[in-house]
This record gives structure tokens, C-alpha cells and sequence, in this order.
């Protein structure tokens, strides 16, 4: 009995590694994508710069600075047209010094229902990191299409998180 519990919790620890830092599935559909090549769009600007210094795909990156606890509000949707799928937010992250987790969260908004979440709680980030792609899944049924989403990132203490290719897609339900 104990072999079947000790297996049953690696194969739950690696699953949870693989929804955080997993590469894209080929099934994957593109919805949006931010490269964070500039500060366009970005909804918190307080203790954000561009820094073309550091980035995963050479153009620059948003460095954060955060001094106590924070939510930072990246960017938002509107209404988007997904149903019957898993919605995922990833994003490229690196961090300086993060005395807190640092993780990712999806607010889903549905009319007549009100807001929900999704967050990177199982993965999240402290101290110093170099460049992780972290990823969290949003599991939509049918009839359940979001009129917005938020894409953020929780700092739940001091620190330095740089964010770059945030994207949102789409990925069937099963594979």
C-alpha cells in the first residue's frame, strides 16, 4: 500500500511540473500574444521600465520592481471567443532577489456569474531565477465563453520579476 501512495504522489509532482514549465503543445491555438518589446498596453506602469538588456527573445523584456506585496496587472482581453477548451496563460519569467512566491494569475469573467481564477500556486517563484516559461490552465466547458480575462502576476513580497513573451492560447480539452 505504501508503494501505490509513494507512486501516486510522483506521478501527481510530475504532472504539476509539466503544466508549469511545459513547451507548447502542438495543439496549441494562438488567441493572443504580448512580446513585451515595449511598454504599449501594459496595465500597471508604477515600478515597471523595458530593460533591452534582458529577454528571451532579444527585443526586451518588463522589468518589475516590487517593494512589499503586489499584484501586477499585465494586460486584459476583452471579450474573447473560446469555449469547450483549456485557456492557458503563459508567460517567460526571471527574478532577482524575490523574498515571496511569485506566480501567475488568470481571472476569467463570465456575464451573470461574476469572476474566477486560475493560479500558479504549484510552481511558484523565489530568490533568484534565471528565464522559466511558467504556464496555468484555465478549464472551460461548453457554454462557458469569458467576456474578459486579466492576465497578472502576483509578487507576494520584495523583489525584481522580469516578464517577456506573455502569450494566451487555446488547447483542446483532451489530447
Amino acid at each position: 500500500m505504501k508503494t501505490t501512495g509513494w507512486t501516486l504522489l510522483v506521478c501527481l509532482g510530475l504532472m504539476a511540473a509539466a503544466f508549469s514549465c511545459a513547451k507548447p503543445s502542438p495543439k496549441d491555438v494562438g488567441i493572443m500574444a504580448f512580446a513585451l518589446d515595449n511598454l504599449d498596453g501594459l496595465l500597471t506602469q508604477s515600478g515597471v521600465e523595458l530593460d533591452r538588456t534582458a529577454s528571451t527573445d532579444g527585443r526586451g523584456s518588463v522589468k518589475i520592481f516590487v517593494a512589499e506585496p503586489a499584484i501586477v496587472r499585465l494586460f486584459e482581453t476583452g471579450d474573447i471567443d473560446v469555449e469547450d477548451a483549456v485557456l492557458v496563460y503563459q508567460a517567460k519569467l526571471k527574478t532577482e532577489g524575490v523574498e515571496g512566491p511569485v506566480y501567475l494569475e488568470m481571472l476569467c469573467h463570465f456575464e451573470g456569474k461574476g469572476e474566477f481564477f486560475s493560479r500558479g500556486l504549484h510552481s511558484p517563484l523565489k530568490g533568484t531565477v534565471g528565464w522559466t516559461t511558467q504556464e496555468i490552465p484555465f478549464f472551460l466547458k461548453n457554454g462557458e465563453n469569458p467576456d474578459n480575462v486579466k492576465l497578472n502576476i502576483v509578487c507576494e513580497g520584495p523583489g525584481t520579476v522580469w516578464v517577456d513573451d506573455v502569450r494566451l492560447v487555446k488547447r483542446p480539452l483532451t489530447e
